[in-house]
């Protein structure tokens, strides 16, 4: 069975790092590579960049980590989106690969 993911979109890189911290110190889970969005919108955000953190682990360590960096995420700038996915498809793994960081 695959490990689970929970994905937590935030604003600004700032927060991305302390939420993070927070959810791998919450729970036993690992990261993916975190993913960045500049939307249309994001002169009206409270931080123009989007950064998406995609923890691994068992469901009930992914959902504790998301809980736990959403507690932090919600102190700093704020959560755009969360989402858990118990068991995710193959397609959905490569998926998780991709990094917008990586491209200049």
């Amino acid at each position: 069975m695959a490990e689970a993911v929970g994905i937590l979109e935030v604003y600004g890189l700032a927060t991305a790092f302390a939420s993070a911290d927070a959810g791998c110190k919450a729970a036993n889970v690992r990261l993916e590579v975190f993913d960045k969005n500049k939307p249309a919108n994001a002169d009206k955000l409270p931080v123009p960049l989007l950064v998406c953190i995609k923890y691994r682990g068992s469901v009930a360590d992914v959902t504790a980590a998301v809980e736990a960096g959403m507690e932090v995420a919600n102190r700093m700038t704020g959560v755009v989106q969360h989402y858990i996915i118990p068991n995710p498809e193959s397609g959905t793994e490569k998926m998780l690969k991709i990094s917008a960081f990586d491209k200049r």
